[in-house]
């Protein structure tokens, strides 16, 4: 990361606010004016592409671009590092009637209570006809945890 800021470890609780806080900007479109330092760098690698942007709007501006209508995150992990948290994500939304899910990872730098630079790896966006072929093809040994609102709308909404 390009950045020459002394990185002061964060605690755990920090990471997780951050992390919650950074997560629900897919949801709402909005960062809100303390999430990210004002020159913070996102440095974004797609599966077929790369692209790099910078400062908050630039941010804001991107996300709202790629909007196909609301999405759900689930926060998959977050791991505490030296100089700010990585966080594992699932994003899944309705685009046209079909459901799309994508996962994310996100190493992100913070200084000053603030989120500085962020690289980002993302899967790509997968079709039920992608996930169902997965499934067949390549089954997981170590399989996510259920979705627990998934979980609830399949019981009839017991906890």
């Amino acid at each position: 990361m390009a950045t020459s800021q002394v990185a002061t470890p964060i605690d755990d609780a920090t990471a997780h606010r951050l992390s919650a806080r950074f997560n629900d900007v897919f949801e709402t479109l909005d960062a809100g004016d303390d999430l990210f330092a004002p020159d913070v760098f996102f440095d974004l690698n797609m599966p077929v592409w790369r692209f790099q942007l910078q400062g908050p709007e630039a941010w804001e501006a991107q996300l709202k671009k790629l909007a196909e209508g609301p999405v759900k995150i689930r926060i998959l992990r977050t791991t505490p590092t030296s100089s700010g948290f990585v966080t594992e994500h699932e994003e899944r939304g309705e685009v046209d009637g079909r459901t799309l899910s994508a996962r994310r990872l996100w190493l992100c730098e913070v200084h000053d209570g603030r989120i500085t630079d962020v690289v980002g790896y993302c899967s790509g966006e997968w079709d039920e006809e992608l996930r169902a072929r997965h499934a067949a093809e390549a089954p997981m040994i170590r399989p996510d945890p259920p979705d627990p609102e998934v979980q609830r709308s399949n019981d009839g909404g017991r906890p």
